[in-house]
């Protein structure tokens, strides 16, 4: 196979990785973090040329800003690398543990799983991120990111080696399939000797592929169709403010809302400024014929089809639906939903309390927007992505969410009768 050199070299790597010190992680992290500042103008030059490429490609306008590196967004990969840094070990952690009956004293500790395989789309900063975790938490990691992020991976990817060269790390810990045709990809989800678990981030053809092709254990990291729901008692301020931050403040983002359902004794008092500032911050909104009647004929407000519900838009577009009880809410939710955030937004604590227990989603938000669910703002520093699914982990992935376990059991010469 063209790349088993390449997994046996990750493979003896991750094992070299995992019996690191903290202290020596910590110090490639802080190497990395250096190496992202004094590369800032090389990796703005390789980004223009994605850019550029997106552009003569057709790419849409929310594709291009989510392959963007401005110097906003090397600060913002600084600052994680920072965080990922300042964080606990978690290698080594004891659980559990104790002494039994029979006299044998056990602990349960965190270990790396091994090594990683990330497959992603556009976000170059998926690069640094997933590198940083793995790094904190002794894991070996194979990147596969999207063509269309190619120059600025390769960039990327330089300064984590310089990094790890710095840093006397193995520098083979971190590997790049680069531009690989898929048919060579299903076959290396196929390497469960070399890799320990794959994670794909992406839209729904990308998780289609990896979990029919793998033989390794995934961890997926779905579509985000969010929704937010305005119960009868929601503060219509809080409403305006949550629906537009989880909507527009950054639309292709995974945790942003496509779908809002308000309670019918809501609908006077919040419906019309709802979608009028939905629409003066550029969001289009379908709805039902029930609410163009409402509302009358407006530039951006049009009728919503069956196909916009559950449907990712990962743009400023929003559906929107009048429900007449929350179990008409939790139902809408329950069917089109992806399980990934929920928002409720009320004043009863019943109302909150019954939809926090009733909702599947790897984070539910009462009276928040669902842009927190987000490993950063949870306190993970960065994430590997966000799992929608229940094992081994659901939610934001961080460094912690890395690991696995194993027992130690000592003895005096114990035996089992």
């Amino acid at each position: 196979m063209e790349y088993a050199s390449t997994l046996q070299a990750l493979q003896q790597a991750s094992k070299i990785l995992a019996h690191t010190s903290a202290k020596m992680r910590n110090y490639a992290l802080e190497c990395l973090a250096n190496e992202l500042e004094s590369s800032r103008a090389i990796l703005q030059e390789e980004n223009a040329k994605d850019i550029a490429n997106a552009r003569e490609n057709g790419l849409s306008q929310a594709m291009i800003d989510r392959l963007r590196i401005d110097d906003s967004a090397i600060t913002s990969m600084i600052q994680a690398v920072k965080e990922i840094k300042s964080q606990p070990e978690v290698l080594g952690e004891v659980i559990s543990g104790g002494v039994r009956p029979s006299g044998i004293t056990i602990a349960q500790v965190r270990i790396p799983l091994g090594v990683v395989c990330i497959i992603y789309e556009s976000r170059p900063n998926v690069t640094i991120d997933t590198a940083a975790l793995c790094i904190k938490s002794g894991n070996a990691i194979l990147l596969k990111g999207g063509k269309e992020a190619h120059h600025s991976n390769t960039a990327l990817l330089a300064c984590i080696k310089r990094a790890l060269d710095s840093s006397s790390l193995p520098r083979e810990c971190v590997q790049s399939l680069g531009l690989i045709a898929r048919e060579d990809l299903a076959r290396i989800l196929q390497q469960r000797a070399y890799i320990d678990v794959v994670i794909p981030r992406g839209g729904a053809g990308l998780i289609e592929f990896v979990t029919t092709h793998s033989k390794i254990p995934v961890i997926f990291h779905d579509k985000g169709v969010c929704h937010a729901y305005i119960d009868s008692s929601a503060s219509k301020q809080h409403a305006l403010d949550i629906c537009l931050n989880a909507k527009a403040s950054r639309p292709s983002a995974c945790n942003a809302i496509e779908c809002i359902l308000i309670h019918r004794d809501s609908v006077g008092e919040i419906l019309p400024d709802l979608v009028a500032t939905l629409l003066a911050n550029g969001v289009q909104v379908r709805a039902q014929a029930e609410v163009l009647a409402l509302l009358g004929e407006r530039d951006g407000l049009s009728l919503a089809s069956a196909s916009d519900f559950g449907v990712e838009f990962g743009d400023k577009i929003i559906a929107l639906k009048i429900v007449e009880s929350m179990q008409q809410a939790l139902e809408h939710i329950d069917q089109y939903g992806s399980k990934h955030s929920e928002i409720i937004i009320t004043q009863s604590l019943d109302s909150a309390r019954e939809f926090c227990d009733y909702v599947d989603a790897s984070a539910v938000f009462v009276n928040a927007s669902s842009r927190f669910n987000d490993g950063g703002e949870l306190g993970l520093g960065a994430e590997m992505g966000i799992s929608t699914q229940k094992l081994h982990t659901r939610g934001p992935m961080g460094a912690v969410h890395l690991t696995t376990t194993k027992y130690l059991i000592h003895g005096n010469g114990s035996i089992r009768i």
